[in-house]
């Protein structure tokens, strides 16, 4: 199957046409919406199921066969955060807190795509390392982390420059008090925040029980878990749907950095991780983890943060481009991507080019 056919597959599944539903809904201006309490749960339940079957795939496979991926992730996790700045603030000429708000979007990562990722390899057949569930949770807080450490490295450059009244050690030392208290602040945001908190606190159950202890809770976070996604993604859809109009206020730069730059991430994560030796599935969903931006801790975190960001450019590129794109269109791209690498002509010529350069 090709490229355009698994994308026309993929649009006819429930999941993909749920959304499109949701986004119809809103732009037809129906009173449809999800109950606060449901809004709510949904989230909590899903993130409850990836961290349990990551727990128990962890307790499965040992420590030390995650480790070497997830230094890796945080490392690309960095790496593309500082690109992404880059790109911004030179070719797209934002400022600096648009541009640093951007770039930790796109460096953190999305729970919710990350859920769409497993039904989507659950589809194809597919499976996938379950201690991914604990690198999407380590991934979350260290591209805000780093853009904020760097706005305000930027903002204290800044004052230290002005000419005021007081000292320049005074400038200095106030400087340093608001980096401090804001990485303070953004830390003890991202890690305890319910999302991270409940993804690390099922990951640890999953690996106190085993296999053997899901097996009475596995109809729950098992079976259900598809179609409490298919649910959600009526909500997304609906968000998505009206922030369409804010799409033309963040301009052609954006909305094609938007696709562009997560494609370039989500190929070569699956690239990357494909040399470190995951599976089909395992390649899919790093790559995921690397393409997907964050539209629901990154406007809980960034409004705090970087206050004087734009909310509505980030949050419009990640969830009314990105999240579209990346579920529809970049699965089925990274999933082909990843099952050519991982055939046998590919590894032979793997192979061939180790023995030549190596």
């Amino acid at each position: 199957m090709d490229i355009l056919e698994l994308i026309q597959s993929n649009l006819l599944t429930p999941i993909v046409l749920f959304f499109l539903f949701g986004i119809i809904a809103a732009r037809i201006k129906s009173d449809l919406k999800m109950p606060e309490a449901i809004s709510e749960f949904l989230p909590i339940y899903l993130l409850a199921a990836i961290g349990l079957h990551g727990g128990i795939e962890m307790r499965k496979t040992g420590f030390e066969e995650m480790l070497v991926p997830m230094l890796v992730a945080i490392g690309l996790s960095l790496l593309f955060t500082l690109n992404h700045y880059q790109i911004l603030r030179r070719l797209g000429k934002f400022n600096i807190f648009d541009s640093y708000a951007l770039a930790s979007t796109y460096g953190a990562v999305g729970a919710v795509t990350f859920s769409v990722g497993l039904s989507f390899l659950k589809n194809q057949g597919v499976s996938s390392e379950g201690y991914l569930a604990a690198i999407l949770a380590v991934l979350e807080p260290v591209a805000f982390i780093l853009a904020i450490f760097l706005t305000n490295m930027a903002v204290s450059k800044q004052i230290r420059t002005k000419k005021q009244s007081i000292s320049d050690d005074e400038e200095l030392d106030i400087g340093m008090k608001q980096t401090k208290t804001k990485l303070s602040q953004v830390l003890k945001e991202s890690i305890t925040g319910k999302a991270i908190v409940i993804l690390l606190g099922s990951i640890v159950i999953g690996y106190i029980i085993g296999k053997e202890g899901f097996e009475p809770i596995s109809i729950v976070f098992d079976e259900l878990f598809t179609g409490a996604i298919v649910i959600f993604m009526i909500e997304m859809g609906i968000i998505a749907g009206q922030r369409l109009e804010d799409i033309k206020k963040v301009g052609i730069f954006l909305t094609s950095f938007s696709i562009i730059i997560p494609t370039i991430n989500g190929i070569i994560g699956v690239l990357v991780s494909t040399a470190l030796g995951l599976s089909l599935g395992g390649a899919v969903m790093f790559g995921l983890l690397l393409a997907s931006a964050s539209f629901i801790a990154a406007p809980a975190v960034l409004r705090h943060a970087i206050p004087q960001a734009n909310p509505s450019l980030y949050i419009t590129s990640a969830l009314g481009i990105t999240f579209p794109y990346n579920i529809i269109v970049l699965l089925p791209i990274m999933f082909t991507i990843s099952t050519w690498v991982h055939g046998e002509e590919a590894i032979d010529l793997f192979n061939y080019v180790s023995k030549v350069f190596i």
